[in-house]
């Protein structure tokens, strides 16, 4: 142990880091092979001139990352994870810090105990003032030049070109042989399927699921709302929509497909006259707060005259002036079994594509209250002198 004892003397830090990083890097290189013991606590407090808890800290953050197995009455012993590959992994994630759910999967990645050492890569690796396609683009080329183990990709939506953007930078991870999980949606539209392995919730049952709450709420005339060039999974939770009403099985219900910006006041009153919903089951949560901003404006109240709900259950969800009912995603879990697809992909590259469905939780606020019985129809909606109704841009389901 005297390779240790020298690498010790020029460590810096605290006592159990010291001991932690050297007893790290005798399994890295196999000082301990798999199944090997390692010396006894007093062992090493004697080696290292610690006291036992100092000891005790080093192997149990060990222990905490897999490295080694620490058995009562038999001693600690180097795992096989310990001799794994260090691994580093980037992430492709376009507007990471402003889409929220990414930031918490992202931390599931980071903090899975599968597969040994990993260490991820993000971050701004482009010029100030791109586009966020552009922005992708440069990152993925930022990977490829930097031959990552794997990328984890959320594939673009809501910009211009997206489709074609998606299709280059998978195409060139593809080139590169470098090994891609897809992030919360596919890179080509629903029902198709691309080759790659997906991790995220059931959308299609989300959508099913959260309709049914607001059917069971009363609701008779629904809308479900999303923004044009939406990504693949609202395809999916469109569907689900569509499939709780029909398996409902009530011929008085009636629900319509809308696309567009609920941001824009015109557009929600030109569709609260087309359609007089008593429902609106929004893609997303952004989707519904920002509709419930317009509501607002136009005077209709949520949910006595209008129920709204949205999906993923973001911080705010909770705190707007009507809190939303909406669908909870399970971000960490979703993180941790990305990481584990993503390990599984290295050691299988032949195995079939997969999707990897975390499930949901359904979380129920004011946004959906029954309101009273005697609750008064939608006001009548005209056009104010600088913002004529916007035309028609739904699509009847």
């Amino acid at each position: 142990m005297s390779d240790i004892e020298s690498a010790e003397q020029q460590s810096v830090g605290p006592k159990y880091k010291q001991i932690y990083r050297q007893l790290r890097q005798a399994l890295t290189d196999q000082t301990y092979a798999a199944g090997d013991r390692l010396p006894s606590e007093s062992e090493l407090v004697e080696q290292f001139g610690a006291s036992r808890p100092t000891v005790g800290r080093a192997l149990a953050q060990l222990e905490s990352e897999g490295l080694v197995v620490r058995r009562a009455g038999s001693g600690t012993f180097a795992s096989a994870q310990s001799h794994n590959e260090s691994r580093v992994f980037g992430l492709l994630i376009p507007g990471l810090g402003t889409t929220e759910i990414f930031e918490p999967i992202c931390r599931g990645i980071s903090t899975a105990r599968v597969g040994g050492r990993h260490d991820l890569l993000w971050g701004t690796t482009f010029s100030p003032g791109s586009t966020e396609e552009d922005q992708a683009e440069q990152l993925c080329n930022y990977y490829v030049e930097r031959n990552v183990s794997g990328v984890f990709f959320a594939p673009l939506e809501l910009t211009q070109h997206k489709d074609d953007i998606n299709q280059r930078i998978i195409a060139a991870l593809d080139v590169a042989h470098i090994p891609v999980v897809l992030l919360d949606r596919d890179i080509v539209a629903y029902p198709r399927r691309s080759k790659y392995d997906l991790v995220s919730i059931d959308n299609r049952r989300a959508g099913f699921a959260i309709t049914c709450h607001v059917l069971e709420r009363g609701a008779r005339r629904l809308v479900f709302l999303a923004r044009p060039g939406s990504a693949p999974t609202v395809s999916e939770r469109a569907l689900g929509f569509q499939q709780a009403v029909t398996a409902w099985g009530d011929p008085s219900i009636t629900c319509w497909t809308e696309f567009g910006d609920p941001s824009q006041t015109g557009f929600v009153r030109e569709m609260l006259d087309r359609r007089n919903p008593d429902a609106m089951v929004c893609a997303n949560d952004l989707t519904a707060a920002k509709l419930m901003t317009s509501l607002n404006t136009l005077g209709v109240s949520v949910p006595y005259q209008i129920k709204v709900t949205g999906m993923d259950d973001v911080r705010y969800a909770s705190m707007l002036q009507t809190p939303l009912t909406t669908l909870h995603q399970p971000c960490l879990e979703l993180g941790a079994a990305a990481m584990s697809a993503m390990l599984d992909r290295i050691s299988h590259p032949l195995m079939p594509a997969r999707d990897c469905l975390i499930d949901f939780q359904l979380i129920v606020r004011q946004s959906t209250d029954s309101g009273p019985a005697n609750a008064s129809p939608l006001p009548e909606q005209t056009a104010g002198p600088d913002e004529p109704p916007a035309p028609p841009t739904g699509s009847t389901a």
